[in-house]
Formats: C-alpha cells, sequence, structure tokens
C-alpha cells in the first residue's frame, strides 16, 4: 500500500465518506487513479466504494447522517417517487428511520388523507407542512444524530397500530438476501412495524446490496414490496423471485 492509499483511508475515516472528485483534487490525481485506489483498498476490505466515493467498511457503525443524506440522494428521490405512486389517497402508513424514508415523506406530503404513524422526527417534520396529513409520533429515546426514536416506550406505541403500509429502509442487504442493519433497538422497531403493517415496502439504493452490518433484521421473504435505483445482480433477482417480493426499478 502506497502513501496516498495510506492518505485515503486516513481520509475516509476521518470524514465517513469523500467523494472521487474531492480526493482526485486533494492529491491532484485523475479520479481513474482514485478509483483504481479505492478498488484495491475495497479488495483488502479497508473501505467500501459508493456511487462517486467511497466510506466506512464495517459492520459495526453506519456512516454519520450528515454523510447519509447526500449520499445517492439523486437515487434516493428517484426511489421516492416510485413509492409514492404506489400509495393511494387516504391510506395508513407506517415509516421508520432512514434518509431514504425521509425522502420518501417529502412525496408523500403531496398526497391527501394519509394517516403517517412514524418513529421519525424528520419525517414529523416534513409530513406535518401538509395540514391533511395525520401525523402519530412514537415516544421513546430520540438519538441525537439522526432524530430517530427507539426504545420499549417505541415498541409499545407502534403495536397499538394496524396499518396499509410500512416503508422500511435498511442500511445492507447481505448475499444471501439477509436484512441488516447496525442498532439492535432500532432493528426491534423496524421488526414490529413489519409485523403490523399490511403490506411492507423497502428502500434500498443500490450501496445497499452485498452491504455488510452486525444486527439481523429480518429476510427479503418479510417485505413485499423492494424499490431501487438500479437492477440487482442476477443472484439477488433470483432470491427476489423466490422470495416473491415485487421489484420496482425507474
Amino acid at each position: 500500500m502506497h502513501k496516498r492509499q495510506q492518505n485515503i483511508i486516513k481520509r475516509i475515516q476521518t470524514m465517513g465518506y469523500v467523494s472521487i472528485e474531492d480526493l482526485a483534487g486533494q492529491f491532484n490525481v485523475t479520479p481513474q487513479t482514485i478509483r483504481r485506489d479505492i478498488n484495491a483498498l475495497e479488495q483488502q476490505g479497508l473501505v467500501k466504494r459508493y456511487h462517486g466515493g467511497a466510506g466506512l467498511s464495517t459492520s459495526v457503525e453506519n456512516i454519520g447522517y450528515a454523510t447519509r443524506q447526500i449520499l445517492c440522494l439523486k437515487e434516493k428521490k428517484t426511489i421516492a417517487k416510485m413509492v409514492a405512486a404506489r400509495i393511494p389517497p387516504r391510506a395508513s402508513v407506517f415509516i421508520n428511520i432512514g434518509t431514504t424514508t425521509e425522502e420518501v415523506a417529502r412525496e408523500l406530503c403531496k398526497k391527501e388523507g394519509l394517516r403517517v404513524i412514524t418513529n421519525n422526527l424528520n419525517v414529523a417534520v416534513i409530513l406535518s407542512r401538509n395540514p391533511d396529513i395525520e401525523i402519530f409520533m412514537a415516544g421513546g429515546v430520540v438519538r441525537n444524530k439522526d432524530c430517530g426514536i427507539t426504545g420499549h416506550a417505541t415498541l409499545d406505541f407502534i403495536r397499538q397500530f394496524r396499518t396499509d403500509f410500512c416503508i422500511i429502509g435498511i442500511s445492507g442487504i447481505g448475499k444471501n438476501g439477509e436484512l441488516l442493519d447496525f442498532d439492535y433497538r432500532e432493528v426491534r422497531v423496524a421488526q414490529a412495524i413489519i409485523e403490523n403493517s399490511a403490506r411492507v415496502m423497502l428502500v434500498a439504493d443500490h450501496t445497499k446490496f452485498g452491504r455488510n452490518a452486525m444486527v439481523h433484521l429480518g429476510a427479503l421473504t418479510d417485505i413485499n414490496e423492494l424499490f431501487t435505483d438500479k437492477k440487482p445482480g442476477e443472484h439477488m433477482v433470483q432470491l427476489l423471485k423466490e422470495a416473491e417480493v415485487q421489484l420496482h426499478l425507474p
């Protein structure tokens, strides 16, 4: 490993996520050179390549919230439009924690008569701009880093409802179709949301496929529909078919 690659790792560890353009400018090399460096580092399991950049390769800690807000933002907006097209007016909907679900909330804000139950303060604020949407906010412990709410009180609240749909974000989808995340308390709430929904919609951009995280949330058989921005590999497509999951692509 040469010195530039060592410095790339240090910068990613500091920032959580760095774009290829930023790295190319910092080290005064071409984007193609940075891509080769990132590919080499990823093969060693030291970083994880994402669309347009690279981030931490860890199953223990997620990328920071501010970074996730801008990571694959265009793709998340595309996913959000597809999801919103599937939600009819006056439906009841669970929405959980995540930057992709927050983009979905922005699209759902255009709907009439929705009843939304959420443990995401950001989602509640977004949807509050539409006075025709009724919002039920879960209680519990607020995470300062992303305004997500978890804990026993959250679980008790979620279990009082039964909705038409739920919209779930995820940190990673394993190679064998496992649904993975980083926070055990968040996963418990997501599992309760899935259990109390008639139809489960998973939103995940292409960087989530093959990404590792330490907490098992569930399996593809737990969801009904998957919304993503790029067609997954053939192995994943086959797993989706076997699990009878409806795949939505732009």
